[in-house]
Parts: C-alpha cells; structure tokens; sequence
C-alpha cells in the first residue's frame, strides 16, 4: 500500500512538473526563466522585486529576484546577468549617455516600465530663507551663499540628481561650492532630517515618492519651505537625464502653499534589450492585470498608469511601447 502511494505520489509531482515547464516554455525563443535583480536586503525595492517576480511567476514565465541596485541593476543586465531590474529613469538617461556614475554609454538596456513617482525636495530651514532672501534653487547659486547644503551618500540615485542640477542647471559643481564658503554634506534620511532640525544644516535635499514620511517629521520639528527648481534647470535635466517636471500640490505639505515645480523621477523597471518582444509584453500585461493586487501591499504601484509608464528621452523596449500604447 505504501509502495503504490509512493508511485502515485512521484507520477502527480512528474505531471505537475511536465505543465510547469509547459507554462513557463509556452515560446520556443523564450528563456526558460528570468532574473530579476530589486534592491537591498531589507529595503522597500527588495520586497517590490519579490512581489512581482512571484506575480510572474505565476503568471507568465519563471521569475528569480534577488539584491541589486538601481545603478548595478544597469550595469548587469547589459552584461548579460540579469533580464530585467529596478532602477530610476533618470539613471538609464545617464547609462545611455555614459555620463557620471557611468564611465561611458551602456548598451543593451532600455526601458520597460514607469512604476511611481520620484520627486526631488529641496528643504530649507524657514528663517534661512527668509534672513537670506532665497525663493528658488537659482538665488542660493547666484547669491553665492555659505549654505550648510547636505543631500544622501554618493552611489544613491538622489545624489546623482541634486548634484546634476547644480552641475547641469546652474554649471556649479561641489567644489565651487565649497570655495564660495558652503558646506556639502552627505547623510541618510534620518540623520539629514535630525541635522536640519537641530541647526546643524541649511537646506536638505533628496529624491523620494510623493508623500514622505522625513518632511513630515522634519516638518514637526522645524518650519521649512521647500524651494521650486527654476525652469532652465528642469529642462537641462530633461535634455540630459531623461527627467520630466513635477509640481509639489499646495498643501500637500506646510513649507509648500502653492504648487512647487521640481524635478521629477520615476522608480522604474529596466530591461534587456534582447528579450523577445511578445514576452516583454506579456510581462507588460502582467504588470497591469494585477496592479491592484500589488498594491495592496505597496501603495506607490497605485501610480502606475499607461500615460507615464514609457517617458520620452530614455530608450524603451519595442514590447513595452507596444502595450502601453495600446491600453492608454
């Protein structure tokens, strides 16, 4: 009896088997599975990374996820290393340019799709602002000012854009900066938002989603404005980066009582250039059929919509372009 019970047991397992690799090798140019680099151990891009690997998983083709970076995502995917990965645009701007953190153009990696809003702050202490007459981004360059300036570590995607704005909007560097009498520093979220409240720091400024968690507590502690980026800043970020603009709602936070324009970002996912069309957009449609299931566990995936989902200025795979279009 135990014998036959064995027998039955292994031709169920053999069977499920033999429709697993039916599902997963439904084309024969597909690969047989995918890998899916997110982010750090820990962070919010590894648990997103595992959420929809297992949705494709189940969905439309074996999918392994696992660490990785937004620029390391970039790097390996066009080494053959990984399929596809989490990113920010404005990063895969600069992979296909070869401009800073990339030491020359990257091939092989477009884009597959927008996933939620990225927008970049710039919070000054109040009475700063008031005592030195800043209302943009622009006056703290043209004035010149000894600002105690702090954004996040170098390598950090926000890094990469608060320094480009200065660089490519206002063509100051950090190093001029210094030299007029500021000080740059670098910090976490937690650390940045403490040095501020405390006097320690002037202006603080970072990438993040719509609705932060830091500003409000920064806000609790201490009265800020959050400073609008000047229109040619925003459009050389554009030209070089990829990026778009977004408007801070008036409201949203205390330091803003009227719309706020900034640079806006988008945490996206990057794929290999090389990667079948059909499968891509079956990832695609994938993506979309179960977006609110996804978001029930990340409530950011609620902003992925046909409208940004593919942004002009970055390359986008054919697959990609061909379902997003076709649900706006």
């Amino acid at each position: 009896m135990k014998v036959r019970k064995i027998v039955v047991f292994l031709i169920t397992l053999l069977f499920l088997s033999s429709v697993g690799s039916f599902a997963f090798a439904a084309k024969s140019d597909w690969p047989q599975q995918l890998r899916f680099p997110s982010g750090p151990p820990g962070g919010t891009w590894f648990a997103l990374g595992g959420a929809i690997s297992d949705m494709w998983t189940k969905n439309v083709i074996q999918v392994g996820s696992g660490s990785g970076g937004g620029t390391s995502n970039i790097v390996n995917i066009a080494r053959g290393q990984a399929d596809l990965g989490l990113s920010v645009t404005s990063a895969l701007g600069a992979a296909v340019k070869g401009i800073d953190p990339f030491k020359e153009p990257v091939k092989g990696v477009s884009l597959f799709a927008n996933l939620y809003r990225q927008y970049t702050y710039f919070i000054m202490r109040k009475d700063y602002a008031e005592a030195q007459g800043v209302k943009s981004v622009k006056d703290i360059v043209e004035k010149k000012l000894p600002i105690r300036f702090a954004t996040l570590k170098p390598g950090t995607s926000s890094e990469m854009a608060i320094r480009g704005i200065f660089e490519r909007g206002y063509g100051v560097t950090w190093d001029d900066m210094k030299k007029w009498g500021a000080s740059i520093q670098f910090a976490s979220y937690s650390d940045g938002a403490d040095l501020l409240a405390d006097n320690h720091l002037d202006c603080f400024a970072f990438q993040v989603g719509r609705i932060s968690p830091v500003i409000m507590d920064i806000e609790s502690r201490v009265d800020v404005v959050l400073l609008p980026v000047d229109e040619e800043a925003r459009s050389a970020m554009s030209e070089v980066y990829g990026t778009t603009t977004f408007n801070i709602e008036a409201g949203l936070y205390k330091g803003a009582q009227e719309p706020v324009p900034t640079v806006g970002d988008y945490t996206c996912i990057v794929v290999r250039d090389t990667l079948p069309e059909d499968l891509v957009y079956e990832l695609a449609k994938a993506l979309w059929e179960n977006k609110e299931s996804l978001a029930e566990a990340f409530a950011d995936i609620k902003e992925l919509n046909p409208k940004e989902a593919i942004t002009e200025g970055v390359p986008a795979h054919p697959g990609s372009i061909k379902f997003w279009s076709e649900v706006k």
